[in-house]
């Protein structure tokens, strides 16, 4: 059964989709997990039973994606309403809370989708995930995303540019989003990225997909020594 906490020093969440990937990761010292289906394409919803499966063997909070299919938008109805009816389902377990995000047309935050959702799994929290890099105003995104309560991460890797560049930005999308949106990093984060990150007096949390896995791909398996190397105080790759 996930438990909640505030470790010290910055949270690591690492990706899984299976039981042995979750358990690797605790093993390894992450802090969190976000579990998925489908991690080549970039993640879907878990099935019920592997989410049941996973709070039975791990401690750790645990977030769940809910994603019916590739890329950010919605395709009609029948999407919704399957959303609906797997968010009131995930609801009723002792998860940390949800992952999810979609653009409209305009590739704005879709609000009207994400607030219908929202309801459907209260009062549980929700990450709002990199559905929110392609949207045109992250700033703006930020505000209108602070609007919704449960709403507490945003997962962003801090768009282009180096990555001292994207700490400043990332730095700036905290600041605008605090102190109820917790800004989760994202994107290529590695054990030399983590450590450029640590000193950070405004960023906490970094998620972690490949670098956690052997090999470090989406067909990868999450390894706990894979895991540690990101709390080594050099890190080892």
């Amino acid at each position: 059964m996930g438990l909640s906490f505030e470790p010290a020093g910055m949270l690591l969440e690492v990706i899984a989709s299976s039981v042995e990937d979750a358990v690797a990761a605790e093993r390894g010292g992450a802090h969190r997990i976000e579990l998925v289906r489908a991690l080549d394409r970039e993640g879907l919803t878990p099935p019920l039973e592997l989410v049941r499966a996973v709070l039975d063997a791990v401690r750790i909070p645990v977030r769940v994606m809910l994603r019916e299919g590739a890329g950010f938008r919605v395709t009609g109805t029948a999407e919704t309403e399957a959303l609906e009816h797997t968010a009131r389902a995930l609801a009723t377990l002792p998860i940390d809370g949800l992952v999810l995000g979609w653009i409209d047309e305009a590739a704005q935050a879709d609000l009207s989708l994400t607030a219908r959702i929202l309801r459907s799994m209260a009062p549980h929290k929700a990450t709002f995930h990199r559905a929110f890099d392609a949207t045109p105003d992250p700033l703006r995104t930020l505000d209108r995303l602070k609007r919704h309560e449960q709403i507490d991460r945003v997962l962003t890797s801090g768009g282009s540019g180096s990555l001292a560049e994207r700490i400043a930005r990332l730095e700036q999308y905290q600041r605008q989003a605090g102190p109820h949106i917790t800004i989760l990093i994202g994107g290529g984060i590695d054990p030399p990225t983590y450590h450029r990150l640590r000193p950070s007096s405004t960023l906490r949390e970094a998620h972690v997909g490949r670098a956690a896995r052997v090999p470090p791909t989406t067909e990868g398996t999450v390894i706990a020594s894979r895991v540690a190397a990101f709390f080594d105080e050099q890190p080892r790759f």
